[in-house]
């Protein structure tokens, strides 16, 4: 009776230490998914932070192709991106969450690649509407994959973590990463597209009127100060500064809602305004207020007038100036 009830103990305890375990493996498993799931979202969102930067400044990008070729690039690592996602180890728990993960980084992947394959057409002479209006529909992909990852992805992963008494809030607990792809919900508006690609969308007969069409940048100045291309400019960052850009209307045509457009490099710092109407031969300006205060340090800052329908030079469009923030 002794030996048997010793053999019983041990059985209970091996059953006991083998249950401990597997739920120990479990947990662990659990965690080491949602902390993948976190990283692979964040290096998501880079790579989208990096193809929206290119969007928003298209004049330093190169041209035309330049731009294609490096939001081709950010489409080759969301594709590498999505294939991480598909061989992630997956606890049973979040196999539901495992596949709208996959879904998400799948509207990722092909929302870039149809962006790239939309920008030269966007960008060309004769800017097409059609493509702007793509380029604003792929836009959509990011909006749902956006969606489908906050609000479908992240409560399942949360509530395995709970149903195995892993802690979600509080000091020690598991956390989440709730950042999103798509920057701003204008980007699904195809005004918003054309205004950050400095290009205006054709008129609705499909072309501009006849005559010459465009504008080109004189100068740019700060406090009444003419800031010079070839020279370091000072400037105090704080208050954010305002540049106003004057510019001409070179051609035999009004326009109408002019983009003003300045940025900073290597930051997400910018202004925008618009003009409502240049005449043909007369002077125009805008005032462009940084939307934040640069930190101190040396930049390139990139100054542009949007490109109209039937602007065919775009070449003077543009004016950059090395600064020094302090």
């Amino acid at each position: 009776m002794i030996a048997i009830g010793l053999l019983l103990v041990v059985v209970i305890l091996i059953v006991v230490g083998v249950h401990s375990c597997t739920v120990s493996a479990r947990n662990n498993s659990l965690r080491d998914y949602n902390n993948n799931v976190s990283t692979l979202i964040q290096e998501s969102n880079q790579t989208g932070a990096q193809m929206f930067g290119v969007l928003s400044n298209p004049s330093g990008a190169g041209g035309a192709v330049e731009l294609q070729s490096r939001i081709a690039e950010a489409a080759t690592r969301a594709n590498s991106q999505l294939k991480d996602a598909k061989s992630m180890n997956v606890p049973d728990e979040v196999k539901g969450a495992q596949q709208n993960l996959v879904t998400a980084m799948q509207m990722r992947s092909d929302g870039i690649s149809h962006v790239a394959n939309q920008i030269q057409p966007a960008l060309s002479n004769a800017t097409s509407k059609d493509a702007i209006n793509q380029i604003a529909a792929d836009m959509a992909n990011f909006y749902a994959s956006d969606v489908l990852y906050k609000n479908y992805t992240l409560p399942l992963i949360a509530g395995a973590l709970k149903n195995a008494g892993i802690a979600t809030s509080g000091p020690n607990a598991q956390t989440f990463n709730g950042e999103q792809f798509l920057p701003d919900v204008r980007w699904l508006t195809p005004s918003f597209v054309a205004d950050q690609l400095h290009v205006s969308i054709a008129t609705p007969g499909g072309k501009p009127t006849p005559g010459l069409h465009g504008h080109s940048l004189d100068t740019v100045t700060v406090n009444g100060t003419s800031l010079q291309t070839g020279s370091t400019n000072t400037l105090s960052a704080s208050p954010p500064p305002t540049f106003q850009l004057n510019f001409t209307n070179g051609g035999t045509n009004s326009e109408h809602n002019i983009s003003c457009k300045v940025t900073v490099s290597n930051t997400s710092i910018s202004g925008k305004t618009s003009v409502a109407q240049t005449t043909p031969g007369q002077h125009a300006s805008c005032q462009v207020t940084l939307n934040a205060s640069p930190p101190a340090g040396n930049y390139t800052v990139t100054a542009t007038i949007g490109k109209v329908a039937g602007e065919h030079n775009v070449q003077n469009n543009t004016m950059t100036f090395p600064v020094t923030f302090q």
